[in-house]
């Protein structure tokens, strides 16, 4: 994700710089045929491209909104896992009678905490399209890692390796039942979780809605020089730039925030997130956290963006 406050213009303008060299070729050669060759029937009235312009904005606030929120909706469901991974550490550490704590005891704890951070990064690289168990050997056993490799959805096997550890621990009175399904809850509640960011992965915004947007912009960028031309002469050129490139920036807004987990620069930060979560977890395990240097180097390069 972007995380610096100055985003660069180097990077804003960069995603739309071939289709800003377009606009202005394109109306320098407007400007000719107007003025070299005396074209001057080409000239329309200003009128036509306002109303087309009013138009348009409404269309691409319309589209603005609902990219950011798709952005925000995977945003605050992500808040939730870092509030349920939390609990569900919580209850794990603090729900077992003290009568039986052992290092049995404390071993099981400690790999359910650690699945759990696991099943953060896991979840936030299957989103990604990327390896879904790509460093989780440092969280879980290299057992469980096998066992994974069986699933095409590795963040649902381990919720399943919880469910089966929550009935080890009742059966061997670890917990009773109701704290057995106090903790069940927490796991459904992530798994709820897992399920809306599927959604929004897997539901593209409507295509036909982005083409017309885009046609529309497109029309109105063609417009724009025949209208101002008899008014400002060569000076339309910076100024048609400057409206198409407002319009096209918008567009391009839209775009990048209505698919949060495309491994953007503007996506949804979760592995950022992880990261936090694995921290405090640890934290809870009272064991001294160390970010891996593979996931600083893939944060740096989003900060650098």
């Amino acid at each position: 994700m972007l995380l610096k406050k100055n985003i660069p213009l180097k990077y804003v303008f960069g995603k739309i710089k071939f289709e800003m060299l377009l606009v202005a070729v394109y109306t320098m050669i407007i400007s000719t045929l107007y003025y070299r060759f005396d074209l001057t029937f080409i000239v329309i009235p200003i009128a036509v491209p306002m109303v087309l312009g009013t138009v348009l904005s409404l269309l691409l606030a319309f589209r603005s909104n609902q990219a950011y929120d798709r952005w925000w909706e995977a945003r605050s469901i992500w808040g939730a896992i870092v509030n349920d991974s939390r609990s569900l550490a919580r209850q794990v550490l603090s729900l077992m009678d003290a009568t039986y704590q052992s290092e049995e005891l404390q071993h099981f704890q400690e790999r359910f905490v650690k699945r759990q951070a696991a099943w953060c990064y896991s979840l936030g690289q299957s989103l990604r399209k990327t390896d879904p168990v790509k460093g989780l050997d440092r969280l879980i056993t290299r057992r469980e890692l096998n066992h994974l490799m069986k699933y095409d959805n590795v963040p649902a096997a381990l919720l399943l390796l919880h469910g089966k550890d929550l009935k080890e621990a009742l059966n061997n009175g670890w917990i009773n039942q109701y704290q057995q399904v106090s903790i069940d809850q927490t796991l459904s509640r992530l798994c709820d979780s897992m399920g809306k960011c599927e959604r929004i992965k897997n539901t593209v915004f409507p295509a036909t809605y982005s083409l017309y947007t885009h046609f529309t912009l497109i029309f109105f960028i063609l417009l724009l020089p025949f209208a101002l031309i008899d008014v400002l002469g060569f000076m339309e050129i910076p100024l048609v730039i400057a409206i198409a490139s407002s319009f096209l920036l918008i567009e391009k807004m839209g775009i990048n925030l209505q698919d949060p987990f495309e491994n953007k620069p503007t996506d949804t930060p979760v592995t950022t997130i992880s990261r936090n979560i694995e921290k405090d977890l640890r934290q809870m395990l009272q064991e001294q956290y160390e970010p891996q240097e593979e996931v600083l180097e893939t944060e740096r390069r989003f900060y650098v963006l």
